[in-house]
């Protein structure tokens, strides 16, 4: 059986450096950090007190506010996201199949801040249970798109993948190949979360997976860098429509790239720790290539998972350097959550798009705040310190990893006609 072409017609941002894909983009070449003191609820007996949030964000501007009193945090976000790529990808709404376009979202926590203001409420109330009607369905991570699918009346394969921070690029990787057997015309993908809460701040904070650098937390997101103290909270999603090339290009859609490849693995190690050799990385990627008949010399820049984190970082440095060989040393590699923060579930989608951007400019984005370098890191990687860099990028690989041992890598490829 033949596979289908799938390309890129549709894209959405709603990050902590912009609230659209355009600015969204400007954040990312300027180096903009998008870290600042926690507005969500009051943090200052918390051992963190700053997040990635979204500046200038009013749900009502986007969705009547008695349809968002109905959604989680994390869904209004996910539905935003989704509105601005469906109407780049500029469907006739009319004409189009709604019964071959499906939605495939990610989320690695779902609403956090429904299930934690309800459980509060809860306590505060003697243990009565006065649970709000909307509890569970605005709770369950299926909400978002389940809430897409409504928006717009499309009817194909719905559901949310859930594998903590790779669940986007799974959800991007099942689309994918829904799409090239022939299942779907095109789907609404990407993902969302919404985890600056009371709960998520403390529960990262109990891990020591969070950065505390308060009193310079524009910086405090520094992938790779020596002096790096964990990762920096981050919120938001983006949208992104992936559509069978013959489809897209019969109704005359603007095509950004096309998606290639997408490659899957597991650790099996630890819960949270990577694999120290970094196996299951080098296993996502090398199923990536293969997946899209590559082979690294192909590969011009790589948007690593790059975390902030003293283990997470150098394993997967080691894993490119394990596969690429020699070409490790001539592929650009940056890492946008030095910008963006980490949205957990949503950052395969907000880096998919910053990958996809990438090609569209020819820039590859800088990580920030990177001053020292982690001895560990070869000085022959070119990591993109903090100035974003012109070249030619005709095919970007993206990485993300989850806690449990989960990989998903995709493959962006410059589309040629």
């Amino acid at each position: 059986m033949e596979l289908k072409r799938v390309v890129v017609t549709g894209l959405g941002a709603l990050t902590p450096i912009g609230n659209d894909v355009e600015s969204f983009w400007e954040g990312l070449k300027n180096g903009v950090s998008g870290a600042c003191p926690i507005t969500r609820f009051d943090a200052s007996n918390y051992k963190t007190t700053f997040a990635c949030e979204l500046k200038d964000f009013e749900v009502t501007d986007f969705i009547p506010r008695q349809d968002a009193r109905k959604m989680d945090l994390f869904t209004q976000f996910g539905v935003v996201a989704a509105e601005q790529a469906v109407l780049d990808a500029n469907f006739d709404m009319d004409k189009v199949n709604k019964n071959k376009i499906g939605v495939i979202w990610g989320s690695g926590i779902g609403g956090l801040k429904t299930f934690e203001e309800e459980v509060l409420n809860l306590a505060d109330n003697d243990m009565q249970p006065r649970f709000n009607p909307f509890f569970i369905p605005k709770m369950i991570a299926d909400s978002a798109s389940g809430q897409i699918s409504m928006k717009f009346g499309f009817r194909g394969p719905n559901f949310v993948t859930v594998s903590a921070c790779a669940s986007t690029n799974n959800a991007m990787i099942d689309a994918f190949n829904y799409i090239r057997l022939g299942r779907m015309i095109a789907c609404v993908t990407g993902g969302s979360e919404a985890a600056v809460t009371r709960a998520g701040i403390g529960g990262f904070n109990a891990l020591r997976a969070l950065s505390t650098r308060n009193d310079d937390y524009k910086t405090a997101s520094r992938p790779y860098d020596a002096d790096r103290d964990g990762f920096v909270l981050g919120e938001g999603g983006a949208g992104i429509i992936l559509e069978e090339y013959e489809h897209a290009k019969a109704r005359g859609a603007k095509i950004y790239c096309e998606l290639v490849g997408g490659g899957m693995s597991s650790d099996a190690y630890h819960i949270t720790a990577p694999h120290p050799e970094g196996l299951g990385a080098f296993l996502s990627m090398e199923d990536a290539l293969n997946d899209a008949n590559m082979v690294p010399e192909d590969i011009d820049y790589i948007n690593t998972h790059g975390t902030s984190t003293g283990l997470g970082d150098p394993q997967e440095i080691t894993a490119i350097e394990n596969l690429f060989k020699e070409h490790a040393y001539k592929v650009s590699i940056s890492s946008t959550k030095s910008m963006t923060g980490h949205l957990l579930g949503g950052a395969g989608a907000v880096e998919s798009v910053a990958a996809i951007l990438a090609i569209q400019h020819q820039m590859v984005p800088p990580t920030i705040n990177l001053n020292n370098v982690d001895e560990k890191i070869n000085p022959k990687i070119d990591l993109t310190p903090n100035v974003a860099k012109a070249r030619k990028i005709d095919t970007v690989l993206s990485n993300c990893f989850g806690f449990g041992g989960h990989n998903a890598t995709l493959i962006f490829k410059k589309y040629n006609g």
